[in-house]
Parts: C-alpha cells; sequence; structure tokens
C-alpha cells in the first residue's frame, strides 16, 4: 500500500512539472506577443493622428460651407426684402410688413456675426433701408386710418339701437320710448339687460394689418408719430358723427335763455345721445383701439383717452349748464331723467374707461351724477316751499279743482314713476329709509297744497262755495293718492282721515247753503212737514210770503249753483241727492198743509211755483258749470 501511494505520488510530481514547463512556455510567448503589439501600436500612432486631423478638417469645411449658405441666404432674403421695400406697402401690404421683419432679422443677424469683414456694411445697408421702409410704412399707416376714418351716419347708430329704444319714423329720439318713463320696475331692470350692437368704426379685415404697422412703428421709435397719426384721424371722426347726430357745446348761459319747451327738447335729445355715444361710439372706439394696439397698450390708452375727451367734456356741458341753471319745479323730473341715465352709463363708463389715463373722464361722469342729484334734491325742497307759499290770485269761479291741485297731485303722482331714481338719489344725501324720506316729503307737500287751498278759498264771497271748493280739492287729492302709489306711503289712516275731511265740507255747504231757504218752510219755529203742525193760527198771508220767499232764494241758488262745479260724477249725485233728501220732504210737507189756502184764491201757480218734481229735476241741474247770461258770483 504504501507503495503504491509512493508510486502515485511520483506520477502527480512528474505531471505538476509538466505544467509548469507548459505555464512557462506560455508566459514566454505571451510576453513576445505584448512586445509586437507595442511595436505595431508605435508604428500606427502617425497614420491615426493624420486621420483625426482630416476628419476635424473635413468638419471645419463642412462648418464653413453651412455658415457660408447661411451668409449666402441672408443676403438672399436682403435682395428679396428690398425689392418688396422699393415696390412700397400700397400694393401688397402684408409682404411689406414681412419684408421690414426680414429686414429687422438680417440686421440682427449681422450684428451678431463675428469675424465677418462685410458684416458692418450690410447692417448699415439694411438699416438705411429699414429707415425708408418705415418712412413709408408710416405715410401708409396714417393714409390707410385716414381714408377709413368717416364719420358714422346717424342712421347708421340708430339702426345700432335695440328696436325698442329707435326713435318713431315720424318723430325726434324725445319722441321715442326711450324718454318715456317706464311705469313699472320691472321696465326699469329690462332697461339694464339690453344689448347694443356696436357699429363698425373700421371694417375688421384691416384691424389686423393696422395693429402690425402701429407695431412695427412703436418698434422703430415712431411712437409720437403713431399717436398724433391715430389722435388727429380718430378725433376728427368721433366729433364729426356726434357733431350730425346734434350734439353740441351749451353752456348755462345758453340754457337760460331757451324756452321750456325747447329745453325740454333738447334734454330728452341729450340722454338718448349720452346712450349712443357711451353705449355705441365710445365702447367702439375703445374696441378698435385695443385691437389696433393690442401688445403696446400704453400707447393705445393715451390715444384712446385723448380722441374721447373732448367729446365727453362737449357732451356733459349740457348736463352741467342744466345742473347749474335757474331751478324750477318743472326741471325736476328732467334732471332725475338725467340723474337716472348718468346712473345707468356708470358700470359702463368704468369698463370703458377703466385705465389710468382715462381718470379724469370717469371723474367727470361722477362730478356730473352728484351735481345733477344735489340740483334734483334742491329742486324738491323748492317745489314743497312754493307749494305751501303759492300766491296766484287765479280763483276758480265754479268751486271746481284748482289748477294747482291738479298739478301737485299729477306731479307726485309722476315722482313715483321715478320711485327707484329717488331711492337712489335720497340714499345718495341721507342715512336711512329712502322710503320714510319719500313719505314724509309727499306728506308735506300734501299738508302744504292743503294750507294753500284753505287760503284760496276765503276769496270767495259765498261761504257755501267756500265749503263746495274744499270738498271738491280735497276729495280730488283722496282719489288720486288711493288709485296711485302714494297710498302705499302715506297709508289707509291717511286716506280714511282725509275721506271725513270730504264728508265734513259737504255737510257744512249744506248747512250753509240751504238752512236760510229751509227756514222759509217752517212756521212758528216747527218744521212744515211734522205731522203735528196745524193751520190754525196761520194766515194766508203768511203762506204766500213764504211762498214767495222761497221761489226767489231756489231760484237764486238754482241759477247760482248750476253753474257751480262738482267735476266728480259720483260725489255730484252724492251731494244732490243729500240736499233732495233735505228739501223736498220739507218742501212737499209744506205744500200738502198749507197749499190749500193758497189753490182756494186767486193765481195759486203764483205762489206754488214748482211741484216737488219741478224741484227735482232743477237739483238734477246743479253743479254742472253751466254758463248764464248773467255774470257768474
Amino acid at each position: 500500500t504504501v507503495d503504491t501511494l509512493k508510486e502515485r505520488a511520483g506520477l502527480m510530481r512528474e505531471s505538476m512539472q509538466r505544467t509548469q514547463s507548459i505555464t512557462d512556455t506560455m508566459v514566454v510567448t505571451l510576453g513576445s506577443f505584448d512586445h509586437r503589439l507595442s511595436s505595431l501600436e508605435t508604428a500606427m500612432r502617425p497614420t491615426q493622428l493624420k486621420t483625426h486631423s482630416i476628419r476635424r478638417a473635413h468638419e471645419n469645411i463642412d462648418k464653413s460651407l453651412k455658415a457660408a449658405e447661411v451668409i449666402l441666404g441672408q443676403f438672399d432674403l436682403s435682395r428679396q426684402a428690398e425689392a418688396k421695400i422699393l415696390r412700397g406697402p400700397h400694393e401688397d401690404l402684408e409682404s411689406y410688413l414681412q419684408a421690414v421683419d426680414q429686414l429687422r432679422s438680417i440686421v440682427r443677424f449681422f450684428s451678431g456675426t463675428k469675424g465677418f469683414k462685410s458684416g458692418t456694411g450690410v447692417v448699415n445697408q439694411a438699416n438705411t433701408l429699414l429707415g425708408k421702409a418705415i418712412f413709408k410704412l408710416e405715410e401708409e399707416f396714417r393714409q390707410l386710418l385716414v381714408s377709413n376714418s368717416k364719420p358714422v351716419e346717424p342712421d347708421r347708430l340708430l339702426d345700432c339701437l335695440p328696436s325698442s329704444m329707435r326713435p318713431s319714423s315720424s318723430g325726434s329720439p324725445n319722441d321715442s320710448d326711450v324718454s318715456e318713463k317706464k311705469s313699472s320696475e320691472n321696465q326699469h331692470k329690462a332697461m339694464e339687460n339690453i344689448v347694443y350692437q356696436l357699429p363698425v368704426l373700421i371694417p375688421d379685415r384691416l384691424l389686423p394689418l393696422l395693429h402690425e404697422m402701429s407695431h412695427q412703428l412703436i418698434q422703430a421709435d415712431h411712437r409720437q408719430q403713431v399717436f398724433n397719426i391715430y389722435r388727429e384721424a380718430r378725433i376728427s371722426a368721433v366729433e364729426h358723427t356726434l357733431r350730425k347726430l346734434g350734439v353740441e357745446r351749451l353752456g348755462k348761459e345758453d340754457v337760460q335763455k331757451m324756452q321750456w319747451e325747447v329745453l325740454e327738447a333738447k334734454i330728452g335729445n341729450w340722454i338718448h345721445f349720452m346712450r349712443i355715444s357711451v353705449k355705441l361710439l365710445f365702447a367702439a372706439e375703445k374696441k378698435v383701439c385695443d385691437a389696433i394696439f393690442e401688445g403696446d397698450e400704453n400707447v393705445g390708452d393715451q390715444c384712446f383717452a385723448e380722441v374721447t375727451s373732448n367729446s365727453v367734456s362737449v357732451l356733459l356741458s349740457f348736463g352741467e349748464a342744466i345742473a347749474k341753471s335757474k331751478r324750477s319745479p318743472e326741471k325736476l323730473f328732467v334732471l332725475l331723467d338725467m340723474y337716472e341715465v348718468m346712473r345707468e352709463l356708470h358700470s359702463e363708463v368704468l369698463i370703458i374707461f377703466a385705465t389710468k389715463v382715462c381718470s379724469e373722464i370717469r371723474e367727470a361722469f361722477v362730478v356730473l351724477s352728484k351735481k345733477l342729484a344735489q340740483t334734483a334734491q334742491e329742486t324738491f325742497g323748492d317745489f314743497e316751499e312754493a307749494v305751501e307759499k303759492d300766491a296766484t290770485k287765479t280763483a276758480v269761479l265754479d268751486g271746481t279743482v284748482h289748477p294747482l291741485t291738479s298739478y301737485v297731485i299729477n306731479y307726485v303722482k309722476f315722482l313715483f314713476d321715478y320711485h327707484s331714481t329717488l331711492q337712489q338719489l335720497f340714499i345718495e344725501f341721507h342715512n336711512g329709509d329712502a322710503d320714510k324720506q319719500l313719505a314724509s316729503i309727499t306728506t308735506r307737500i300734501m299738508q302744504g297744497l292743503q294750507a294753500n287751498l284753505d287760503g284760496k278759498s276765503k276769496q270767495y264771497k259765498d261761504p257755501a262755495l267756500t265749503q263746495l271748493f274744499l270738498m271738491n280739492n280735497i276729495h280730488y287729492i283722496v282719489r288720486s293718492v288711493r288709485r296711485s302709489e302714494a297710498k302705499d306711503l302715506l297709508g289707509d289712516d291717511w286716506v280714511q282721515i282725509h275721506r271725513r275731511v270730504v264728508q265734513q265740507h259737504a255737510n257744512q255747504y249744506k248747512r250753509v247753503a240751504w238752512s236760510k231757504i229751509l227756514q222759509c218752510l217752517t212756521i212758528q219755529g216747527n218744521q212744515s212737514f211734522g205731522d203735528s203742525v196745524s193751520t190754525a193760527g196761520v194766515s194766508r198771508a203768511m203762506v204766500k210770503d213764504r211762498l214767495k220767499t222761497f221761489n226767489v232764494l231756489f231760484e237764486e241758488i238754482h241759477q247760482r249753483q248750476s253753474q257751480w262745479t262738482v267735476p266728480d260724477t259720483e260725489l255730484r249725485e252724492s251731494l244732490r241727492l243729500a240736499v233732495a233728501e233735505v228739501l223736498l220732504p220739507a218742501y212737499r210737507s209744506f205744500v200738502r198743509r198749507f197749499g190749500p189756502m193758497i189753490e182756494s184764491g186767486k193765481n195759486p201757480q203764483k205762489y206754488i211755483r214748482y211741484s216737488p218734481e219741478d224741484l227735482d229735476r232743477m237739483l238734477a241741474e246743479f253743479f254742472e258749470g253751466k254758463t248764464w247770461n248773467e255774470p257768474k258770483r
């Protein structure tokens, strides 16, 4: 076994020696390869360097060729641009604008290209050409803007209004629904939602071209020239448009000289002109300005302010003249109309004239609105005082409703058509509930009117006519209040109290007018129609005298009071009935008791001239305002 192991160990030792020999041989062989490769690399290095240099040379050549191509391309663009510039902008404006852009691009290219000896010359040439191009572009901008800035004809402006706000075919704007007062709040709110169609001031197709032209000119530092051109062209168009419409500058002195009818018509027109100017003309001008100067807002804002400021001043001058002119009651409603349109336009003014440079225009609108409100407020106070102190001596001979009463009541009723406007006005000048303010003023006006009527009633010599006059006028007031919005403010208690006042005056009339004649139908202090009255102790002469006096008095009353007037049918019939209910029974009773004493004598018809039916028929003629040959009393 040991021998076997020894034998195997020997074999293994021989094998390992052979392996080591092979390994040594491989190391020598690989070392030889490494030496050869190193020699080969040394031999190839010059070739590699040459190849790299060639590749870099090729790359540089490619870059140079491409740079040359770009430069040559710029020269080609320059020649193309020059040709377009020399032809001018009139034939093909879009191509001309592209050429200007190309020149700017060429200047930027060569200004940023270093080492190109001819670059400076090219830049100078391009700048010279660009200067000529801008000059021609400025002239084209002027020509295009001026030729398309024509005044808008009034008919075209009116066509832009909603159909409900256009004047009638035969009338001025003052005849249209615009100037008529709205009778409800719903109609007033509907007005605010009406959409206006803006007029075309400059054709839409030209706006992009004008925008590009203005932008190019502003880029070329021609900002002031653009401003001047736009201002001159558009100011002329806007102001001429307003003149054609009928807008004129009027001052306080002009207003003071006008007859009221003329002034009222001009105020109606002014309200119409304000809506057209703000909602149509200025809004359209703002749209044009924004389109042309998009991206150059500072210039655009200044242009718009400059174009519209004088026109706004002319429009507002009339409103200022009215606000400063002498106050009178009839001006209150036109002042409220003017104040209302200023309120209506307020939000649009804030939008259209929103920029900083338009701040003075916005402020002018606000100032006028406040002036109109203040003048309306003062006129309201003047009216209240004028009602109480009205000293007109014109008496209504027939005792009917006095013109002052109908004027004041119509005035108050008309005020309630301006309910929302008055609320706004009171809120602006007073703290608290606007309706309470209106109720308080209305009450004071009514009190002033009644006090004045009391004074006027004393002009009558006949106390019966005094009572009839007061009855008629207070009844007219109560009936008018009941049928108007004033009832909601004054309240039912006010109405009931004044209805009782009417009845009191009616009762006073009956007492004053008929007590004397009724006394003719009594004998020895007893009523003639009492069943207990006897003919004993009554002479025929006494009866004749009473009947004769009755006839004279009744005929006088009939002639006089048939000239008096109770204009309200229901009140007139009621008053006649009240008289008949007192007079006719007394007359029937008197004639029944004492008539036989007269009928048995001569000429009984001389004393018993009227039957009860005759009296009733004649009473039906009372208060009709008939005219007799003899003067009224």
